[in-house]
């Protein structure tokens, strides 16, 4: 089989380009076919592990990975073949096909393209040969010109393809009727035969009073706007490129608060938006320490720069505010660079990351390998005290993503100064039952995890790919999902 390919491109980042094409991703399998996500370069540090080359195991954007779980697909590397992972405003760690690629992450930006198109139009073929619709996100905009002749990602992607594109825009930021004539307007004649429909996202209001400037569009283009999308404020997926700062929004009578740190390099934020569906949490952000005050949880996310963000940390004097919340017994959770920053240093000798002292929290070190573990992991927690005695016995399934190795501090263990290991090689607890460190990203994505902690029952990745699908459906003009896969 060769499967027709629908690709979602946007006139700006953020315009709703990873959520449509997740719906579209459902739509279509719920229609019986073989459906695969495809990204030919994304550029994030929220990144999930899944099969990869010769039965390996590697990373790809978190986007593709619930693309396809919303295609009802495996996820595997070739869904998002090149991945680029922020370590500082103007560099990067290149993953491709799965696997960090030093080389890469060394060679400037412009020098890349031609090196890696061979892997990512063989990724898209191989994908197209195995199913019968294949699902494209492009990235940015496509309308970047100072980037068209080096473009790897959009419209290269979708000329290889013979894709059939639908043009997103964020309406509710205003000028999208220009966003998109300027987008369609500034492609070459060849390209722009390749839109089919533009989309408006996240409107408010009466959709009756767009009249006429659909109209005019089409006159202008001959591109139909094929679907007005209403402002969906909670569709359950997490958000890709950023935090959110809804620090309000809470399902019913907030019973806890959980104030996440939101330092510079976060990375695997998605992990966190299974909390933001369960009734009675409050989610904050927390860049201040007045955003810590009266939280119950202070969590340190996973980070793509842990040294750097440890630094960070302490220059907006977040690091007294953990630490006087830890000290009042309340709960306290580190996740893989939280983890390694709540111990006593950070010790890098191949100039992983970087040298620091810890907040010493736990009686832990940590050592930068130049080997970066990736892997799936599914293990029990042991027998934990105190605030997280809920999870003793408790099995979550997750993924590691880390250069780091941690192990107990020996100069602290001979004084008896001992972190309780509770899951043997990734998770510690301290003495007094309020701090914990895991290496297992993932946890809170884990239904066992949140009964044991809430008593929670929230919905099911199942049920909010179907809600996207639900929506799409109703919301798009009659006829056109139908059309885009027509073979001619």
């Amino acid at each position: 089989m060769t499967a027709v390919c629908v690709m979602v491109l946007g006139t700006t980042s953020g315009a709703g380009k990873s959520w449509l094409t997740t719906a579209l991703c459902r739509h279509y399998a719920r229609q019986g076919l073989k459906v695969a996500p495809f990204k030919a370069q994304n550029m994030s540090n929220n990144a999930r592990v899944v099969a990869g080359v010769a039965g390996a195991q590697g990373e790809i954007g978190s986007a593709q990975y619930f693309q396809s779980l919303a295609a009802k697909a495996d996820p595997d590397v070739r869904m998002n073949p090149l991945l680029l992972k922020p370590e500082a405003d103007t560099r990067s760690q290149v993953v491709l096909m799965g696997e960090v690629h030093r080389a890469l992450s060394d060679m400037p930006w412009r020098g890349r393209s031609e090196t890696v198109w061979p892997h990512i139009a063989a990724a898209l073929d191989a994908l197209r040969e195995e199913n019968d619709v294949v699902v494209i996100e492009g990235a940015g905009s496509p309308a970047e010109i100072n980037l068209h002749a080096s473009d790897i990602v959009n419209m290269r992607v979708a000329r290889h393809a013979d894709a059939r594109c639908l043009l997103v825009t964020d309406i509710d930021r205003g000028g999208a009727f220009a966003h998109l004539y300027g987008t369609w307007a500034l492609l070459p004649e060849d390209e722009r035969a390749l839109i089919k429909g533009f989309v408006l996202n996240k409107f408010r209001g009466d959709a009756s009073l767009l009249a006429p400037a659909p109209q005019m569009l089409q006159d202008l283009t001959g591109v139909p706007v094929v679907a007005t999308l209403p402002m969906w404020w909670q569709h359950g997926l997490p958000e890709e490129d950023g935090v959110f700062d809804d620090k309000t929004r809470a399902a019913g009578a907030v019973q806890t608060t959980i104030a996440v740190i939101a330092w510079p390099r976060i990375s695997n934020l998605d992990e966190f938006q299974p909390l933001k569906n369960v009734p009675g949490v409050r989610l904050v952000w927390a860049r201040t320490p007045a955003d810590c005050a009266g939280a119950d949880w202070i969590v340190l996310p996973g980070s793509k720069s842990t040294a750097a963000d440890l630094a960070w940390l302490r220059a907006q004097g977040l690091d007294q505010a953990v630490a006087h919340h830890a000290a009042q017994g309340r709960a306290v959770l580190g996740i893989c660079g939280g983890l390694q920053v709540l111990g006593e240093a950070l010790i890098d000798t191949h100039g992983i990351d970087g040298n620091a002292p810890g907040l010493g929290l736990l009686p832990l070190v940590t050592a930068f390998d130049a080997e970066k573990t990736v892997r799936r992991t599914t293990a029990a927690f042991g027998e934990l005290g105190g605030a997280w005695q809920a999870l003793s016995g408790v099995t979550a399934a997750g993924y590691e993503i880390h250069h780091g190795q941690t192990a107990q501090h020996p100069a602290m263990a001979a004084k008896g100064d001992i972190a309780r290991e509770v899951m043997p090689g990734l998770a510690w607890q301290n003495a007094a039952g309020n701090v914990l460190g895991c290496y297992l990203h993932g946890l809170f994505e884990n239904p066992a995890v949140l009964r044991a902690l809430f008593g929670a029952r929230v919905p099911t990745l199942d049920t909010v790919f179907d809600g996207l699908a639900d929506f799409l459906e109703q919301h798009v003009e009659p006829g056109v999902l139908d059309a885009l896969i027509h073979k001619d």
